[in-house]
């Protein structure tokens, strides 16, 4: 078995327009090769045509980018949820939980993150509730974004919120 096995390995490594010749050694073994041999009888091989695979042409674009990409929305719905937006959320330690609604749901290679205040926050996510972590009372915007590595692929529409904490002297 071991013999055929590498006479298979040969045949799959020639090069497609290689002749392949078959014939039986002085073993009485069943032999493959490239070359006929001196004065045993061969015969020819016919070999179906090798799959191959075209590359794919890379799309010219000028790198990753952090500006949400506007041509096309992937989700029909990207939003914030759980925000009150007229009146202050009071979290007396400045956490506080927000959900992601998105339709539809979050495709393979995709993550969600948060912008507070214009800027990254957190760490990536495919959980669509994030965590916000001792955030300062006053006025703050966020919005949450479809990433993928570096690339936005989409992001929500920006929310004002106010946070409330007790001040403890």
């Amino acid at each position: 078995m071991g013999r055929g096995f590498l006479c298979l390995l040969l045949l799959i490594a020639l090069p497609a327009a290689a002749q392949i010749y078959k014939y039986t050694d002085a073993n009485g073994n069943t032999a493959y090769s490239n070359q006929p041999p001196d004065g045993v009888k061969t015969e020819t091989v016919d070999l179906p045509p090798l799959n191959s695979v075209q590359p794919q042409v890379p799309v010219d674009s000028p790198g990753p980018s952090t500006e949400p990409v506007q041509s096309s929305n992937t989700y029909s719905v990207l939003e914030l949820t759980d925000l009150p937006t007229s009146e202050a959320l009071r979290a007396n330690n400045g956490t506080f939980t927000v959900k992601v609604l998105i339709k539809p749901r979050l495709q393979g290679g995709h993550l969600f993150r948060l912008l507070l205040d214009d800027q990254p926050y957190g760490t990536p996510s495919n959980v669509p509730s994030l965590q916000l972590v001792n955030i300062d009372r006053g006025t703050h915007s966020l919005a949450v974004q479809v990433v993928s590595g570096e690339t936005v692929v989409q992001q929500s529409p920006v929310m004002t919120f106010t946070v409330q904490r007790v001040h403890v002297p």
